[in-house]
């Protein structure tokens, strides 16, 4: 076994050390959602806090560790019998991003299911983290099946396993961590409230600070058995005074006053349903047993509102996570009632772990950062090339530009998809066969059965029982009568903005409206798991304002900041385009592309020799001719309209829409219109 990096010696991260411990004296708080930047030992902290956990006792022999005190009448190993049982170490399970179904709940063994009637079921992940820790990094990855699941088993405490009438029932009762890089897309707000508490973690910035991260992990990577023996006494008194702070738990009251604030502060706050208020409630209590303390403060209150509140109060993806402590501050004041007498702190200050008043560490010599470099650093230390790269600063307008404007305010849209049917990661747009959807027909599996049809198995082998001497009530079934069903979900898939910035689009209103419509077709990506990607053009030419990738903040940022003027180069606009989507295809050939053409139609020039309009009508046939669904977005206004957009639109095999048919309730035609748009331009070319 792998030797950890001890817990205690993790640099700084006062804030992600004080929610995980707060958890593991208070399983009931929910779990932690940790964001940050790559390379800021997110995953490390995490792994370190399984090597705390107090012990778990077991039922002997069950694999679905049950608890010998009060055993799960329903387990499938069962039922036991009320006993000492026996002890094993708290587990922290990691679910990959890309494990299937059958890996996360379990699996049931079809062919004794079908041919004995037997219930023969081999536990997942669910089952191995129940009363442990179930980690997931880069949880806003996670495909919407999964998440899913895990909704449902967070919800109940126990998970559901049923196949063809088959069905199996345990308890999966577990602490949710989940790590990810908020650049990469964020999560699914479902999901986003499942997790009690929240931090936000970044490398430092102070020399001191990064020198010792850089010491402590070339020795743990010099001798790692050495140096987590010369953390050994900080991590025994650290795993004792959590076990001291579970103990003292039960005994924590909660006064009127105290709840009073907590609900006055989610109020404030707006937060949505009363999830919030119970997760206060719970942190705080945790926060006063930490202390050694028996009654709860307003300062327990003030820290479990900035770990609980800030992922609670957003109201789309593009708003950042965050609490104003300001109004936090006045709010506690206006509520403030009288605070209990703290009790004495047997274990040390309030907020503090062995050694440096901080939870969970510091050194041995009782410091936040020992002066000598006795120590590893945390994994995944950002090397030069890796640091993050700053946001680019909003540009100046330089001659014949204007600055960026506002986007107007962003409105609902309906959903525009790709015609036919594909075979991408899963998402909500377009259709196509998934894991997970209605049932379409069947075949014979490639691999591993893992969607049963049963009316097609059953047919198959019903010709060949006589052949195979049935003699009982049971089916006689093999391997080769067996069928999987196949079935129609939706996908995700690449939305490419190709976005004019010219003069043409300049005037202050036009392109208010144009970014509006942009960031409302970003929220829509967002929610339908699609990734995204930016092309703008203007000037003498187009350039890649965004790569393809799932983070719609990123676009929204990069689409905020667009200056406008110049001419207006849409061939290049076009080319830049394919160029982008000639690489996507490369890179994940079963992710299928929507192009999304922001532009009044107007092309008056670029670096390319020849007529600006015959040469956008060439790049455009070029998108064409590889069936590229598209959408042109027609930004042209005033009394008198040239139609130039939607002679784009034909050019491009797809449709023409206004700014205005883009509101849900002036939309519902336009999946039709950009289908039969394909239709038509494939008939074209067949004649």
């Amino acid at each position: 076994m792998s030797t950890r990096y001890p817990f205690t010696a993790v640099v700084g991260m006062d804030d992600l050390r004080l929610a995980l411990l707060l958890n593991a004296v208070s399983p009931a708080v929910g779990g932690v959602l940790v964001r940050g930047e790559k390379g800021t030992a997110k995953s490390t902290a995490v792994r370190a806090l399984a090597e705390l956990l107090p012990a778990v006792p077991v039922v002997a022999g069950c694999r679905f560790s049950c608890d010998p005190a009060s055993p799960d009448p329903g387990c499938p190993d069962g039922p036991h019998e009320a006993g000492p049982g026996a002890e094993r170490p708290a587990r922290m399970v990691e679910l990959p991003v890309g494990a299937s179904e059958d890996r996360l709940v379990g699996s049931l063994d079809i062919e004794r299911a079908l041919a004995e009637g037997v219930k023969a079921f081999e536990p997942g992940l669910l089952a191995d983290a129940h009363r442990g820790i179930l980690y997931v990094d880069e949880v806003n990855l996670l495909h919407d099946h999964l998440i899913d699941l895990l909704l449902d088993a967070a919800a109940m405490g126990f998970s559901n396993v049923e196949r063809e009438g088959v069905s199996v029932r345990h308890a999966a009762r577990f602490l949710l961590v989940g790590t990810m890089n908020p650049e990469e897309g964020e999560l699914r707000p479902q999901l986003l409230d499942r997790f009690g508490l929240t931090v936000e973690v970044a490398a430092s910035r102070d020399p001191e600070q990064r020198v010792e991260v850089v010491r402590r992990r070339l020795a743990f990577e010099d001798d790692p058995a050495a140096f987590a023996a010369r953390w050994a006494d900080e991590e025994a008194e650290l795993r004792g005074r959590i076990v001291a702070a579970r103990a003292l738990l039960p005994q924590v009251t909660l006064g009127d006053a105290v709840l009073l604030q907590i609900a006055a502060t989610c109020a404030a706050f707006e937060v949505d349903g009363m999830r919030a208020d119970i997760v206060m409630a719970r942190t705080a209590t945790a926060l006063a047993a930490w202390a050694g303390r028996t009654g709860v403060t307003s300062e327990d209150v003030r820290q479990a509102a900035l770990l609980a509140l800030p992922h609670r109060r957003r109201r789309s993806p593009f708003d950042a996570p965050g609490l104003d402590e300001d109004k936090l501050d006045e709010t506690l004041e206006q509520f403030k009632g009288e605070d209990p007498d703290p009790d004495p702190e047997p274990d040390g200050p309030d907020d503090g772990g062995p050694g440096d008043g901080g939870p969970g560490g510091g050194g041995p010599d009782g410091g936040g950062i020992p002066p000598q470099g006795d120590g590893p650093a945390p994994e995944d230390v950002p090397a030069p090339e890796e640091a993050p790269v700053p946001e680019p600063a909003p540009q100046r307008a330089g001659a014949g530009e204007r600055a960026a404007v506002k986007a107007a305010e962003p409105f609902r849209t309906k959903v525009l998809s790709v015609p036919g049917l594909g075979e991408g990661a899963a998402g909500r747009r377009s259709r196509a066969r998934t894991e997970h959807g209605r049932t379409t027909g069947s075949t014979r599996p490639r691999g591993a059965l893992t969607k049963l049809h049963l009316a097609a198995t059953v047919q198959a082998a019903a010709p060949h029982q006589k052949a195979r001497g049935r003699t009982g009530r049971g089916l006689v079934v093999r391997r080769d009568d067996l069928r999987q069903a196949t079935r129609e979900g939706r996908e995700g898939n690449l939305v490419l903005f190709a976005v004019d910035a010219s003069g043409s689009m300049a005037a202050r209103q036009r392109m208010s409206a144009v970014k509006g419509a942009v960031l409302s077709l970003l929220l829509d990506a967002y929610q339908r798991r699609d990734k995204v990607g930016l092309v703008t053009f203007r000037g003498r030419d187009a350039e890649v304002a965004l790569p393809p990738t799932s983070s719609v903040d990123a676009a929204a940022a990069r689409l905020e900041q667009l200056p406008t003027g110049g001419r207006t180069p849409l061939s290049a606009g076009l080319l830049k385009a394919h160029d982008v989507l000639r690489v996507e295809r490369l890179r994940d050939p079963s992710r299928r592309p929507l192009l999304v053409v922001m532009t009044d139609g107007r092309a008056t020039g670029g670096r390319a020799a020849g007529d600006p309009v015959a040469l956008a009508a060439r790049a455009a046939r070029l998108h064409a001719a590889e069936g590229t669904a598209s959408v042109v977005v027609d930004c042209e206004t005033g009394p008198v309209r040239l139609g130039l957009a939607g002679r784009l639109a034909l050019e491009l095999g797809g449709t023409a829409v206004t700014l205005d048919e883009l509101r849900a309730d002036a939309i519902a035609g336009l999946v039709r219109d950009v289908q039969t748009g394909h239709a038509g331009h494939a008939s074209r070319r067949a004649a």
